[in-house]
């Protein structure tokens, strides 16, 4: 008997493809629109779909406070902000090291047990991303992959907090860390960002459609399934399902910004298959 659940392992790899696209789209929408602005209309988009249908979260109102601070504010304008300075799969390789954190943290912060073979599944499926990661030229780019890192941290950190919540479900969740991170993420991008008035009112209608997919796909449905999966599985066993992520981006990035796929990634990204095939076949022990 495995500890996921096959519906849960097939919910997993469809977030890894949501949010592995989310990238792609994502990255072809900086080209023009500030990557904390777009953040923060993604987290609209949410909110305005999401809000009306979950109950107010009574009791628990700090908690869900310091999670859209961590897990939606912080790690986004950490992330979005590196995306912008690499190619989507180049950044999607990147965002893998939030997987190795999520299980560190768990083990630390929420006492799970690790197995050794999850652990292996972990360093095979890491091996891989470090392979891809080996032909990248760095120069100028370290501090995007620097902002990266510091986003899969402080999102892997979220994650755990998440974990303590009690008596809600995913879609609560997402709604509320949507409302509450929205104004956060619009003054962050006030402080941080110029060009606010010529980016909304040049946007294209594809840079439009690419905040509705951010806020609904990407968000409002992908994190639904993900919050949902973080609340009754251990993030040591759904967190390395993530690890998929690259490969749905490496694809999309092919065919929707003309990023090529080298012999390196397709071998690495075949190692991150063997990682993550490792980890989800992860037998539960007796008790």
């Amino acid at each position: 008997m495995f500890n996921l659940s096959l519906k849960d392992i097939l919910l997993g790899v469809i977030v890894a493809f949501v949010w592995g696209m989310g990238l792609v789209f994502a990255k072809g929408a900086m080209i023009d629109f500030p990557p904390i602005l777009l953040t923060a209309f993604r987290f609209l988009v949410t909110a305005l779909m999401l809000v009306w249908f979950v109950p107010i979260p009574k009791g628990q109102w700090w908690l869900f406070i310091a999670i859209s601070v961590v897990a939606a504010t912080i790690q986004y304008s950490f992330t979005f902000t590196g995306l912008q300075g690499l190619h989507a799969g180049t950044a999607a390789f990147v965002v893998q090291t939030e997987v190795p954190f999520l299980v560190l943290l768990g083990a630390i912060l929420l006492g799970e047990r690790t197995p050794l073979r999850t652990w292996l599944g972990v360093g095979v499926a890491f091996g891989g991303v470090a392979l891809i990661a080996g032909e990248i030229r760095l120069g100028n780019q370290m501090m995007s992959i620097l902002l990266v890192i510091a986003g899969a941290f402080f999102w892997a950190v979220g994650q755990t907090m998440i974990r303590r919540l009690k008596d809600v479900d995913g879609l609560t969740v997402t709604a509320w860390v949507a409302v509450l991170s929205c104004p956060q993420l619009f003054l962050t991008s006030l402080l941080l960002e110029d060009g606010h008035i010529k980016a909304i009112s040049t946007a294209s209608v594809d840079v439009w459609l690419t905040i509705i997919y951010l806020g609904a796909i990407m968000t409002a449905f992908g994190y639904y399934i993900w919050n949902s999966l973080i609340i009754r599985n251990p993030v040591s066993q759904i967190a390395p399902v993530l690890l998929l992520l690259p490969m749905f981006s490496a694809i999309g990035g092919f065919l929707f910004l003309g990023e090529r796929l080298s012999l390196f990634e397709v071998v690495g990204g075949g190692i991150v298959l063997v990682g993550v095939y490792i980890v989800i076949t992860q037998k539960t022990k007796p008790a």
